[in-house]
């Protein structure tokens, strides 16, 4: 049952319960004490909202950031990617493979205001050996979230 629970819930967090037990077969508490373990148990970590941004009047810019680190004895990557998290503009934080060790989103309100993150906090962050910043121009999909639709012709068809 949770791995029902968590494939529907991941597409939309909003269900009510009772519509979620019924989707699954199940009794309302069995499905609500289900969700409630797993909230406790750290499986379900949270529940988001997802803001297609270019569609408001707030101006926001989004970085993917590539960061490439020394990786401390013992510890390994996680001091640093800790460092990192902590940082309130900082959105996401993967160790990756490849050519870098960490991938951070960031947001910021200006281009401007991404580089200067990168510049005076993250790149001084001892161990950081070099990044590479990536805005996002445009968002197409997201979280499985199709934002563009393309644009479809309403007009009745008339042929000869």
């Amino acid at each position: 049952m949770r791995e029902q629970i968590l494939a529907i819930i991941e597409k939309n967090s909003r269900i009510d319960i009772k519509e979620l037990a019924v989707i699954l077969g199940a009794e309302e508490i069995d499905v609500a004490n289900e969700l409630k373990a797993m909230e406790e148990e750290g499986i379900i970590c949270g529940y988001h909202t997802m803001i297609d941004w270019e569609k408001t009047s707030i101006e926001k810019v989004t970085a993917l950031i590539e960061v490439r680190i020394t990786p401390q004895r013992g510890k390994g990557y996680d001091n640093i990617a800790e460092r990192i998290y902590k940082y309130p503009d900082v959105n996401s934080v993967y160790l990756i493979s490849g050519g870098y060790d960490l991938l951070v989103t960031v947001d910021g309100k200006t281009l401007k205001s991404v580089s200067s993150f990168v510049n005076e906090k993250l790149a001084t962050i001892e161990g950081v050996l070099s990044t590479a910043t990536h805005f996002i121009l445009k968002k197409y999909k997201d979280h499985g979230t199709i934002l563009t639709k393309k644009y479809e012709d309403t007009r009745e068809k008339v042929t000869p």
